[in-house]
């Protein structure tokens, strides 16, 4: 499911600018975290991605810049207590992280779609989904659904 081409280019325009490492130096620094070559290693792989991923799946891609299992852990949760990371538990607990989208560096309530055959995720455009009745009145914090993908629904 795409975004909306609004919204695409919103999230583009913030990873964009966060591939430079003088802008990543800069928001490290707005937050009050210690730049360190980690940080900037980590923020840079995660510009790259649409998707969240997980600790062990950002560890794996990070394998070859000599960073740790648990260099990448910590940084990620110090990142995600600045706010300059959003967490999200898609039901199978395992804890995924992402950039915020959109210039702001907010990151918007929306949904995520998770394949139960394959195990893929994808961020659905903020419209996807409209509540209605008593959960739009109430604060909700997270809406997943979960179904089969396009890529496992088609016939072999």
């Amino acid at each position: 499911m795409e975004l909306p081409e609004r919204a695409k280019l919103h999230a583009m325009t913030m990873k964009t600018r966060l591939l430079r490492d003088d802008d990543l130096r800069a928001v490290l620094a707005q937050k009050g975290i210690r730049v360190t070559e980690q940080r900037l290693a980590l923020l840079r792989e995660l510009a790259k991605l649409r998707l969240p991923v997980s600790h062990a799946e950002l560890t794996e891609r990070l394998a070859s810049s000599g960073l740790d299992r648990a260099t990448v852990y910590r940084n990620l949760l110090a990142l995600t207590e600045a706010g300059l990371l959003v967490r999200t538990q898609l039901g199978d607990n395992v804890w995924r992280f992402e950039l915020p989208r959109g210039e702001t560096g907010e990151h918007g309530a929306h949904a995520h779609f998770v394949c139960t055959d394959c195990g893929d995720v994808a961020c659905l455009a903020d419209d996807a989904v409209v509540l209605k009745g008593l959960s739009a009145r109430s604060t909700v914090s997270e809406v997943q659904l979960r179904g089969r993908c396009g890529t496992c629904v088609r016939p072999s």
